[in-house]
């Protein structure tokens, strides 16, 4: 895989997203390959646990905006992988932890909200900047941050897309754990082995109960994020967003 490595501690998993240079943005390609080593963790009887982190310091920019446009079949496809993605990190059986260093935005956040334990460095920044560039969430964050925060934060932290840094993430309960820079993989590493020491049908049973009486709500949360999306993405405002990132200024919505 281009995008995404893959190694192994003992009974761990790691999977990081690996294209450093642009931050690691969610391009086609990477959810694909996420897929591809999320479903290998889970087949994979010697893999008890696995810990999702970011190449060079950082987590994840998020969407990759230099490929994004109003084409509607791209949309959808980049929409139905993204789904796959969440679908398939919260069906995961196994633990799934998550190291951010440096900064999860947009989608990036998506992610690292469905996660089942997050560390974070004491340097991170997080922010739902969807809003930026004139979209709505996708990522099922509108599903999982609520969980995570509580409906008026959450709304709070989506509204306004004001980065919140790791100190505030781990007061409101949307980390579990801060950690010095330079630290996170290991720290996350080290509570994954923990728990790969655990009953496997036991944790199994545990997510599994967690997230069931959710799942019809994760799954119409899905679907309707991908709608709104779509519909955003045809609209002038994200045209704008687009035009506003790549000139590296700030967008001016008009409507």
């Amino acid at each position: 895989m281009e995008f995404v490595d893959v190694d192994r501690s003992g009974p761990v998993q790691i999977i990081t997203l690996n294209d450093p240079r642009r931050r690691n943005p969610l391009s086609i390609q990477m959810r694909e390959e996420i897929l591809t080593a999320l479903a290998r963790a889970r087949d994979d009887d010697t893999v008890c646990a696995v810990v999702l982190t970011g190449a060079g310091g950082f987590f994840s920019a998020g969407g990759d905006i230099s490929s994004m446009s109003d084409d509607r079949p791209t949309g959808v496809y980049r929409l139905h992988l993204l789904g796959r993605v969440v679908e398939s990190l919260v069906a995961m059986p196994k633990p799934v932890l998550a190291a951010v260093e440096g900064g999860a935005y947009g989608a990036g956040l998506s992610l690292m909200a469905l996660c089942d334990h997050v560390v974070v460095a004491d340097d991170t920044r997080l922010c739902s900047s969807f809003g930026a560039i004139g979209l709505g969430t996708d990522g099922g964050l509108s599903w999982s941050l609520p969980r995570r925060v509580g409906q008026g934060r959450a709304a709070e932290i989506i509204m306004f897309g004001d980065v919140v840094d790791a100190g505030r993430a781990v007061r409101i309960g949307l980390v579990e754990r801060v950690v010095p820079g330079g630290t996170a993989r290991d720290a996350a590493l080290e509570r994954a082995t923990l728990l790969a020491g655990k009953s496997r049908p036991a944790l199994a049973a545990t997510k599994a109960t967690l997230a069931a009486s959710d799942l019809g709500s994760l799954r119409r949360a899905l679907e309707e994020e991908n709608r709104l999306q779509l519909e955003l993405m045809s609209g002038p405002d994200f045209a704008e967003g687009v035009a506003a990132f790549r000139e590296r200024r700030t967008a001016e919505f008009r409507q």
